[in-house]
């Protein structure tokens, strides 16, 4: 079709509805409707589908309240358009046309937007990816029913759709790195037989870079920078981004898998004063983002995210638009639940965090995102941003209380222990009995912020200069240890001990009560290179070696062993004590905590500074009186995380029993793990984790 057909086609015919809001087609046409509540006027642009040029421009005709709208015929699905606005004085900004933006309610835009500084000066129509009107009748496809995975059985996998394909030898080269990649079957058989339920997504909506970024040559790798929260990043497609991220989540819910995705909510791309204008600071940016003044009553954004804006998620069309994309991402795209970036935003009115806030409230009571996995990164930069345990039930909550108590434990630490011991029992101090859930908690030992685990063993600093702000940004509490040299080595008794440790990590992060968060690439023992901030490294510094040797290929093994242990135990995956009145249902008959010498440990005890091996054992009992010949699981956890090795005197249960031993992290392979058991004392390796169950011996 040329350009003069096309100009021909469309034409205003009616003022339209000022809902829905986004481009909606019609029997003959396409409704176009938009929020700018101080526009003095919005021209609806369209462009040319082939390359991108300007085809015609039309005002829209109407506006009714805050919403400009008009209808047109002879649009259909597949066309590009954008907008350009004159806005009132007052406010942030009076916005130049010569910017074009992008309609917040776009379902899909036409390529990746990348900052370009000379383009988005003089017209930013070059710049700016044009938003494609669709039919949902092409996207309509039959979803794969999505499984149902029980609260206690979670255990979440991250991924970048990248960083998880671009590298894998199974993948078609055109798919690595993209949504048809990431549904490879080799992709998914790998995460299936680690034997997670849940795969995180990093963002999948559309993003940009930020232009100090791009200036340096790097770019936002993560992509937790959005530009719109409906349409996903073209990046990730071939040829159509939607259908492809559909066809994915079809592929991981038929191999009983659940899809959740990270979502960004907090701010966009368009940063704080002096930012660029990409969409809501053309249409509401009065609106849009939380606004404060300085002691010289100057307006200025409010910057909760640190990267500039702040999403006022209180502003009731923010909040609509919010709740709007979720559903979106939920009924046509298939998803099944968030993890939240810097959730307190979501509950700020305006300023201040409020648990019951108007968002909150309406997202646990809609009826299509209600039971959605609502997973909470508990804190932001703002006033009281640090809200850990503060989000209403049902919401599960990322705990970095975990993440430095297992990490500090592990490495050696004094004075932990205690705090250890209340982790690995699902951090009960934070998420109260009764009130919350025991898979509330969200543990982890290594997220997509922060080192590999197999980094964790192997720097005691970041190493971030391919950042190029001179090792300056990352965490700089990072509690982890090189034992013996920064770095790579040859060393066979500091990569044994490094090996250990891992296995010690994972483990407990594994048997903690809580939901297990295991992050992407760490079971092939990925690395970093010591770089604890790799969102700019679009490079395999930040994508995932699929090449194995055999120290690797041990650790992997262990990985699917363990997370099978814990899948095939009630009592691992959820205890149910009889003084949690949050269910009915009980499976736990007693706890005992146990001192090497196999006295009862004390109150005392937890807090020496010296004291880093304990016991615990976990009776079970029988959960219905309709199974009285259901056999309570019956467990006994060591750990040691001294330089030292201890003598256990394991509990005494019956004369004709004993303990058998289901995993031993001192063996640098399950091939290398006798199968014994014992009756009296086990002699427990210096830093290292031991589990056994009671097993009664046959007449």
């Amino acid at each position: 079709m040329n350009e003069i057909s096309e100009i021909v086609q469309i034409v205003e015919s009616g003022v339209g509805n000022a809902h829905p809001l986004g481009a909606t087609l019609t029997h003959d046409g396409c409704n176009f409707a938009v929020y700018a509540p101080d526009a003095k006027a919005v021209v609806l642009c369209f462009f040319n589908c082939d390359t991108e040029e300007a085809i015609s421009e039309h005002p829209l005709p109407e506006k009714t309240g805050d919403v400009w709208h008009g209808h047109f015929s002879g649009v259909s699905a597949g066309q590009y358009y954008g907008y350009r606005v004159e806005r009132g004085e007052g406010g942030l900004h009076a916005v130049p046309t010569d910017k074009l933006l992008i309609d917040p309610y776009a379902k899909k835009i036409s390529r990746a937007i990348k900052w370009d500084a000379r383009q988005y000066k003089h017209d930013s129509q070059f710049m700016i990816p044009k938003c494609i009107v669709i039919d949902y009748n092409d996207y309509a496809t039959n979803h794969a029913r999505p499984p149902v995975i029980p609260k206690h059985k979670r255990v979440v996998y991250e991924a970048h759709v990248k960083g998880l394909t671009k590298l894998h030898p199974d993948v078609p080269k055109a798919h690595r790195g993209k949504f048809i990649g990431a549904a490879h079957p080799s992709v998914i058989n790998h995460i299936k037989a680690l034997g997670v339920t849940t795969v995180q997504f990093m963002p999948l909506c559309s993003f940009m870079p930020e232009p100090f970024i791009t200036d340096k040559g790097l770019t936002n790798y993560w992509g937790y920078n959005p530009v719109n929260f409906f349409a996903p990043e073209p990046r990730y497609g071939v040829s159509d981004a939607l259908a492809e991220l559909k066809s994915m989540i079809d592929a991981y819910h038929s191999a009983g898998l659940e899809v959740i995705v990270d979502v960004v909510f907090n701010h966009t791309a368009e940063a704080g004063g002096g930012g660029p204008i990409l969409s809501y600071k053309g249409f509401c940016p009065n609106q849009a983002y939380l606004l404060e003044q300085t002691k010289n009553g100057e307006l200025v954004y409010s910057n909760h995210s640190g990267c500039g804006n702040t999403v006022n998620t209180a502003q009731p069309f923010m909040m609509g638009l919010i709740l709007d994309a979720m559903r979106h991402w939920v009924s046509v795209i298939g998803v099944d639940g968030f993890r939240f970036d810097l959730a307190v935003c979501l509950g700020r009115e305006p300023q201040q965090y409020n648990k019951k806030s108007g968002l909150l409230r309406a997202i646990s009571s809609d009826p299509v995102l209600k039971d959605k996995v609502l997973l909470a990164e508990p804190w932001d930069i703002g006033p009281n941003g640090y809200q850990v345990g503060n989000f209403p039930s049902p919401w599960l909550e990322v705990n970095d209380k975990y993440r430095d108590t297992v990490r500090a434990f592990w490495r050696g630490d004094g004075g932990v222990t205690a705090d250890f011991a209340t982790r690995l029992m699902g951090s009960r101090d934070i998420f109260h009995k009764g009130r919350r859930h025991i898979s509330t908690s969200v543990n982890n030992v290594t997220y997509h912020d922060g080192f590999t685990l197999h980094d964790m063993v192997t720097y005691a600093e970041r190493h971030n200069l391919d950042n190029l702000e001179e090792n300056r940004d990352g965490h700089g509490h990072n509690l982890s240890a090189n034992y013996g040299v920064e770095g790579e080595t040859n060393d066979e008794r500091i990569l044994a001990m490094r090996e250990r440790q891992k296995r010690n990590l994972f483990a407990t992060l594994i048997f903690s009560q809580g939901t297990p968060h295991i992050l992407g690439g760490d079971e092939l023992s990925r690395t970093q290179n010591g770089n604890n901030n790799a969102y700019c490294q679009d490079n395999p510094i930040s994508w995932m070696n699929w090449e194995l040797n055999k120290r690797k290929q041990d650790f992997l093994s262990f990985c699917q062993y363990v997370v099978r242990l814990r899948q095939s135990s009630s009592l691992l995956s959820e205890l149910k004590l009889h003084d949690d009145t949050f269910t009915l249902s009980r499976n736990v008959k007693e706890i005992n905590w146990y001192k090497p010498d196999g006295s009862d440990k004390a109150s005392e005890d937890w807090n020496a500074h010296h004291n880093k091996a304990f016991g615990v054992e976990i009776k079970g009992c029988v959960m219905s009186q309709r199974e009285p010949d259901q056999k309570p699981e019956h467990w006994f956890l060591c750990v040691n995380a001294s330089d030292s090795d201890v003598r256990f005197h394991l509990p005494t249960v019956l004369p004709k029993g004993g303990w058998t031993m289901h995993l031993d992290t001192r063996y640098s392979s399950l091939e290398e793990q006798p199968s014994i058991c014992i009756q009296k004392v086990f002699l427990q390796a210096s830093k290292s984790l031991t589990l056994f169950s009671f097993s009664q011996f046959s007449e």
